[in-house]
């Protein structure tokens, strides 16, 4: 199996935001790290890997008037949780997204995508 290298700093992220598929509205996962190119979610399902979905991100007003953005993500990779095993983390790469949307989803990175260095032994995704 190859392993995509990711040289994007990924940032725990520290508010609960959900991620909704558009097409049936239905809440897919949160938020729980973040990068410039991608963004981990934690969910109560698996997804299948590298079909491209179109995704709603709520927002919650303080950094965009908007009340969500929309983007198209692929999931890479889908792990069982290493601490409960009724949740998934699963990493997607950022496919499309308006520069609009864009300038708001930085603004996440920003905002909640926690500035602290990595501690030493600190769990890496995908687990390896």
């Amino acid at each position: 199996m190859e392993t995509e290298q990711r040289n994007l700093a990924r940032r725990n992220f520290s508010y609960y935001m959900r991620v909704k598929e558009e097409s049936s509205g239905k809440v897919i996962g949160h938020i729980a790290d973040i990068s410039t190119g991608g963004f981990r979610i934690d969910s109560t399902q698996s997804i299948p890997l590298n079909v491209d979905l179109r995704l709603y991100i709520d927002q919650i007003g303080e950094i965009s008037n908007k009340t969500y953005i929309l983007l198209k993500a692929r999931p890479m990779w889908c792990r069982p949780d290493q601490f409960d095993p009724n949740m998934f983390n699963i990493g997607f790469k950022l496919i499309d997204i308006t520069p609009v949307d864009r300038e708001v989803y930085l603004k996440m990175y920003d905002t909640y995508g926690d500035k602290t260095p990595p501690k030493t032994g600190e769990l890496k995704f995908p687990p390896e």
